[in-house]
């Protein structure tokens, strides 16, 4: 789709949410205020907190849950705030009664849609430029449907590169292209660390040292820190994961707090999320960070709620 083309149909997206109503979704910069009701179940912390889709997997992929029942779920859990997976509605990104029904689900729950995180369109950090202005464009329709549920940015993943310093070169040049696409919508590009170069803090330090757009940052996850895997997706080359949150933090524009199992003390068997938390807080950060568990010992709804657990344990002590 050409500039001229999105301006257009942006215009009409614009009209259309005037009358459904948009879902409103704050950016969740480090200088966003939190929120955060003070009820006697829910004390004030420094950030809010939000589900990441992929948390219920299973039960997605296995057809046991429906992704229109996600806001209600969220809810279920008493969470905020909703960020999605663009796989669980692949060939929907243009569809805008689907998207509307979205919409309508997360107001009704209460929910903010938060974000949208994008896998399967192509990679950007390629060195063969064709196959990566493919990419690129691949991505802009998922910025229209993140405009129109209001989200505040969309994820996107740094893969495909070979060479560290041309991936880099190919990296930087993809990210002020989509953000530059994406800065007419109030649209954010944020780059997870998830494999590869993108897990290697030093490498992301270098390609957002470069990055000029406002619209573009980090989206740093607590767990994804693992640089190459063997044949049998064993990790043999793991950044140390405290270094690497130090690093991509002053870039993030959303957190996300990945779970794996727990000890009888209800923390995590792998993170230490005090440590985590407070370089968050100390960051500055002070919108969404979202609840990621992806355990295999507990159901994912019980992981799901000793993740958010913790974090208000955590977020206690630190507020």
């Amino acid at each position: 789709m050409k500039r001229r083309d999105f301006v257009a149909k942006t215009v009409y997206v614009g009209a259309a949410l005037s009358l459904l109503g948009v879902h409103g979704c704050k950016n969740s910069d480090k200088k966003e205020e939190s929120s955060n009701d003070v009820t006697p179940n829910k004390p004030a912390l420094f950030f809010k907190m939000s589900l990441a889709q992929w948390s219920l997997h299973r039960a997605l992929f296995g057809n046991k849950m429906d992704h229109l029942d996600f806001a209600a779920k969220s809810r279920s859990f008493g969470l905020e705030g909703l960020e999605y997976v663009n796989g669980f509605f692949k060939d929907k990104a243009k569809d805008m009664s689907y998207l509307k029904d979205m919409n309508l689900r997360a107001d009704s729950e209460g929910q903010q849609n938060v974000l949208i995180m994008i896998d399967g369109e192509g990679a950007l950090a390629n060195p063969e430029e064709k196959e990566r202005l493919k990419a690129i464009e691949n991505h802009y329709k998922w910025v229209e449907a993140a405009q129109f549920l209001g989200c505040h940015a969309i994820r996107v993943n740094l893969a495909g590169g070979v060479d560290k310093n041309e991936a880099v070169k190919a990296s930087i040049d993809s990210l002020h292209r989509l953000s530059e696409f994406a800065k007419g919508s109030n649209i954010s590009v944020l780059v997870e660390n998830h494999g590869g170069f993108s897990s290697d803090g030093k490498w992301m330090t270098d390609v957002f040292s470069q990055i000029e757009n406002k619209n573009c940052g980090t989206l740093p996850d607590f767990g994804n820190f693992c640089i190459e895997k063997n044949k049998d997706g064993i990790c043999i080359n793991e950044y140390d994961k405290y270094q690497g949150m130090k690093e991509l933090l002053p870039f993030a524009k959303a957190v996300s707090a990945k779970s794996y199992n727990f000890n009888e003390k209800g923390e995590d068997s792998v993170i230490n999320y005090l440590r985590m938390m407070e370089m968050v807080k100390a960051s500055g950060y002070t919108g969404f960070v979202g609840i990621e568990y992806e355990g295999d010992i507990q159901p994912e709804e019980k992981g799901i709620e000793l993740t958010r657990d913790l974090l208000i344990h955590v977020g206690k002590q630190l507020s």
